[in-house]
């Protein structure tokens, strides 16, 4: 029998919910490039509820004590004293989610005799040491396309939000203003600018679809150049790097894997390639900006609006300078944990564990290490080596801040 440690992020303030806002999901059966949902042999869980957080579980406990094996499940992540730490000894199969990583390090590995394999419940494996889980034989699997779209309307939320000053102005209403001038005084439409994608796999493919009817110029880099078809369809212009296409664009949105080359891409001198007063969405991983870089150009106007979801280390310290640069839309990691795409992932992850448990091959899509060597969705978007170096950084913050009170 099998030990899988799965790590998830707090409930609610309040308690874990009793009824939720909407009463059902659309019903989706494929994905826009004919990829099947994830097609587990049963689900225990209604589609729509909270899943992502420890009360939720995966819906995964009634399915895995049924047959005999045991699933822990905690938030507490970092640090030698926590849980996950003291669990990892013996498990068979660590999951965690990009949105609360268990940073899986080469000491992790090795402390983790038994492991076999690391799922992400969602996608992005890049808090696994995927050079690590290679030596050491480890399966790394992740739910690949489960929750692309949702991020990609994140983006398409950002960017919005940015460009017509959504957020200041929305500030000013909730604090009795009506200071017309000071709201308009940083809107834009974004029609007419140039908008561009550093990477343009399913997310950031996503994302020039959903901005085409904007009539904006779209532009994008990628180590996989998109079919000639696709490009004229789009109307999109493809640049050789993104230092190549930064300067071009009035918007630009980060939506690449974090890989030893990506790391800290978005520098203090890649940021001084962009238009004065363009806009940086990143909706992919904090380390691909350099937190003060993006901290600074915002001071300096080089940059007219900073917005994101993801932050390094993560849950992000009460002191991180996001949190308090001007002009800025971050919220925390929530991009690709809508209660939509939770159904999928959650399905997805139990799908991989059937495969798993009953000795049965993983989806191709699904793997990312395989074999000793990157395999399927890993050997496409990965490189090998290792990006995780730094989650030490986030032992510094195991204890969990309290929540900031709402204004």
């Amino acid at each position: 029998m099998a030990k899988i440690l799965c790590v998830l992020y707090d409930d609610p303030i309040d308690g874990y919910p009793t009824s939720y806002p909407r009463d059902d999901l659309p019903t989706i059966e494929r994905y826009p490039d004919g990829q099947t949902l994830p097609t587990p042999n049963a689900i225990d869980f209604q589609p729509g509820q909270l899943l992502g957080s420890v009360g939720g579980e995966l819906g995964l406990r009634k399915f895995l004590e049924a047959g005999g094996h045991q699933l822990i499940v905690t938030e507490a992540k970092d640090g030698p004293d926590s849980e996950f730490e003291r669990e990892l000894v013996d498990a068979d199969v660590v999951i965690s989610q990009p949105f609360w990583p268990a940073y899986m390090t080469a000491e992790r590995f090795a402390k983790a005799r038994n492991l076999k394999l690391v799922v992400t419940a969602g996608i992005g494996s890049d808090h696994t040491d995927l050079q690590a889980a290679i030596e050491n034989g480890v399966t790394v699997a992740e739910v690949t396309y489960c929750n692309s779209i949702s991020v990609a309307e994140h983006v398409v939320m950002m960017i919005l939000g940015l460009a017509r000053n959504y957020l200041q102005s929305w500030d000013l209403v909730k604090a009795g203003g009506w200071n017309i001038a000071d709201c308009a005084a940083r809107s834009y439409d974004i029609e007419g600018m140039h908008v561009g994608t550093v990477a343009a796999g399913r997310i950031g493919s996503a994302v020039l679809r959903r901005l085409k009817p904007f009539d904006v110029h779209l532009h994008y880099t990628d180590r996989h150049r998109l079919p000639a078809e696709v490009e004229a369809e789009l109307g999109v212009t493809f640049h050789d790097s993104a230092a190549d296409m930064v300067p071009h664009c009035d918007v630009v949105t980060i939506n690449a894997p974090l890989h030893p080359e990506t790391e800290n891409l978005f520098d203090a001198a890649m940021i001084a390639r962009m238009k004065r007063g363009a806009y940086l969405v990143n909706t992919a991983r904090g380390k691909i900006a350099n937190r003060e870089a993006v901290a600074d150009a915002l001071e300096s106007g080089q940059l007219a609006g900073y917005a994101g979801d993801v932050w390094f280390p993560q849950p992000a310290p009460r002191n991180h300078p996001w949190r308090t640069m001007p002009n800025h839309g971050m919220t925390p990691h929530i991009s690709g944990t809508t209660l939509s795409a939770q159904a999928r992932y959650a399905a997805g992850t139990r799908e991989i564990l059937e495969c798993f448990l009953e000795g049965r091959p993983i989806r191709e899509e699904y793997l990312i290490v395989d074999g000793g060597r990157l395999a399927g969705a890993g050997a496409h978007s990965y490189s090998e080596g290792n990006a995780t170096k730094g989650s030490e950084e986030a032992e510094q913050f195991k204890v969990p801040l309290p929540p900031i009170p709402a204004q």
